[in-house]
């Protein structure tokens, strides 16, 4: 069995202009989850990030000395872009008045989203959806039998859900539980594709690391 271990982004710069951006905390996360990867002998043969910068520069700071590939398949969704089609608040005024506000209009735009109820917005779900298959079909496609790929919470959600079927709104329930830097692994082959293991921090579990766990 091969496995793909994909790991949630650090912290971005939150309530900010450049959100993409990694915060001093991201950096430190991202650093972090590679060392205890590295003590606990697991060492990826292939490592790939979506395009976007908070993914590209926690790929980097986890400091494997493997040629780095990208997929923008595991870009986050454009949430400004869902809200400014949906007429709702701007993410900065809720961002920084309130971050339970914030998850909540992103659960609520979300699921209008997935309801098809959201016109005119750049990616449509079922384009979401289509393109993070073909991000995990490229992520499995070599012989490497330890994949690293750093990516986002939504497109954690939804591989997470697609693997385990149900409803789409739990691709959103996942979403929103998944800490920055968090382990989500599956196990592969010929035979199928499975979850393995979920949000999981043991770096977070002890000593400074236990000051460092984050949402956003």
């Amino acid at each position: 069995m091969a496995e793909l271990l994909i790991i949630r982004h650090g912290q971005a710069s939150f309530g900010v202009a450049n959100y993409d951006a990694l915060s001093t905390l991201g950096q430190r996360q991202a650093a972090l989850i590679g060392e205890t990867l590295r003590v606990s002998g697991w060492v990826p043969d292939r490592v790939i990030s979506g395009t976007l910068t908070r993914q590209v520069d926690t790929l980097a700071a986890m400091g494997f000395e493997v040629d780095p590939e990208q997929h923008a398949g595991f870009n986050e969704y454009d949430f400004q872009d869902l809200l400014k089609a949906h007429n709702s608040p701007t993410p900065s005024a809720i961002q920084s008045a309130d971050r339970k506000a914030h998850f909540r209009l992103l659960r609520e735009t979300v699921y209008a989203w997935m309801r098809d109820e959201i016109v005119g917005a750049a990616e449509t779900w079922d384009s979401l959806a289509e393109r993070v298959e073909a991000a995990r079909q490229f992520a499995i496609s070599s012989d490497a039998k330890r994949v690293l790929v750093v990516s986002s919470g939504g497109v954690i959600g939804q591989m997470v859900s697609r693997t385990l079927g149900g409803p789409v709104e739990n691709m959103m329930t996942l979403n929103l539980q998944i800490k920055n830097t968090a382990m989500t692994r599956f196990v592969y082959s010929d035979r199928g594709f499975h979850l393995h293991e979920f949000n999981s921090t043991p770096h977070f579990a002890v000593g400074e690391g236990a000051k460092m766990i984050s949402y956003s």
